[in-house]
């Protein structure tokens, strides 16, 4: 648990989370909503990240009713993700130019603890990742890191959409957006619950299905939603970090981010059947 150069890469990941949000905790300020998410975010990984090495260091892993292997590739991925975005968000949001005094140091070091966990969770992930050739752990794969990705972005565009009168092109884009996620969590869980057995046909092939509806619904929401987005938008002299004509462009980005990600995963899974 702790001597293997995962162990270690774990250890390192307990060590630097607690340390970037003992850090940033010190400081007192993280109160807005990026703040909020950091923290967790810090917290989060540590909580885990320390359970998963107590339950291998007492060898009570194998009896937890799921897929060991599955759920700790899904949680370092998962962990990587979420620690990259608090690295580039908090400093973003917090520290200001120029930096100066105890507070904006202690923010500096805390934003590059958390970088360096990010490598930890990285490193883990690099480390995990199934051989060619080895399915025995799905979500180790390519294409089943490429699924907790895809999750990912998903929860980032819904964090940035606006309410307001959609027109029906957006509508549209929104429903991708649900389906997609949805479809893909569910496949996550099976894996992690062992509860693939049940599905009616094997997971390779229903992956390659997926995928290629998945592809062409995000072709259309790449298309739609820049269309009816910025149609008669211009941007904002005023525009702030919450401007919805920003958050609309995050969210152009996340859509062609994943629309790659589907298609990677689509030809990984189409060779995981036919090669």
């Amino acid at each position: 648990a702790l001597s293997s150069w995962v162990g270690m890469a774990r250890l390192a990941a307990v060590v630097l989370s607690c340390v970037a949000f003992s850090l940033v905790a010190s400081t007192g300020d993280f109160g807005n909503a990026y703040g909020t998410w950091c923290m967790f975010t810090w917290c989060f990984c540590f909580v885990v990240t320390l359970l998963v090495l107590l339950l291998e260091l007492l060898e009570l892993y194998p009896k937890l009713p799921l897929s060991w292997d599955d759920f700790t590739s899904a949680f370092s991925m998962l962990a990587a993700l979420m620690v990259f975005t608090t690295s580039v968000v908090f400093p973003a949001t917090f520290i200001s130019s120029p930096c100066s005094g105890s507070k904006c140091a202690q923010q500096a070091v805390a934003t590059t603890v958390s970088c360096l966990c990010f490598l930890a969770y990285a490193t883990e992930v690099a480390l995990t990742r199934a051989k060619p050739g080895d399915i025995s752990s799905f979500l180790s794969t390519v294409p089943g890191l490429l699924k907790i990705f895809e999750a990912y972005v998903a929860c980032l565009i819904f964090s940035l959409l606006n309410t307001y009168n959609w027109a029906a092109g957006l509508q549209w884009c929104v429903a991708v957006y649900s389906i997609c996620f949805i479809i893909t969590l569910l496949i996550i869980i099976f894996t992690i619950g062992r509860c693939l057995s049940y599905m009616p046909c094997p997971l390779e092939k229903m992956l390659v299905g997926y995928n290629t509806l998945a592809l062409v619904m995000y072709i259309t929401a790449t298309i739609l939603w820049p269309l009816y987005s910025f149609k008669d938008r211009k941007r904002p002299s005023s525009c702030g970090r919450d401007c919805p004509w920003n958050k609309d462009l995050g969210i152009t980005f996340l859509t062609i981010f994943n629309l790659i990600a589907y298609l990677v995963d689509l030809v990984y899974s189409t060779r995981m059947v036919f090669v």
